[in-house]
C-alpha cells in the first residue's frame, strides 16, 4: 500500500500533518523531499555570526508592536 503524507520533523520524530489510516507498530519507508531547505551559501563561520547578529540586531530594533494582531494556529499555518 502506498500513501502520500506531509510530515514534521519534531523532537526526533515525524509528525503527521495530513490523515494516516495505517495501524499501530506498522513499518514503513520514508523518502525525505525536502524543497524548502536552502545550503548556507556562507561557509565562513566568522561572517555567519557576523550575519546571525545582524540579525538578531534587526529582530530586536523592530519588535512586534504589542497592540498588533494575535493569529491563531490556523491561520499562522495557512496554505495559499
Amino acid at each position: 500500500m502506498s500513501q502520500t503524507l506531509k510530515a514534521i520533523y519534531r523532537d526526533g520524530a515525524f509528525i503527521p500533518q495530513t490523515p494516516c489510516d495505517f495501524p499501530d507498530g506498522v513499518e514503513v519507508e520514508i523518502t525525505i523531499r525536502a524543497p524548502n531547505l536552502i545550503p548556507p551559501k556562507v561557509t565562513d563561520p566568522e561572517e555567519r555570526r557576523r550575519l546571525m547578529d545582524e540579525l538578531i540586531q534587526n529582530m530586536l530594533d523592530n519588535p512586534i508592536p504589542e497592540n498588533a494582531p494575535r493569529l491563531t494556529r490556523e491561520e499562522l499555518h495557512e496554505r495559499r
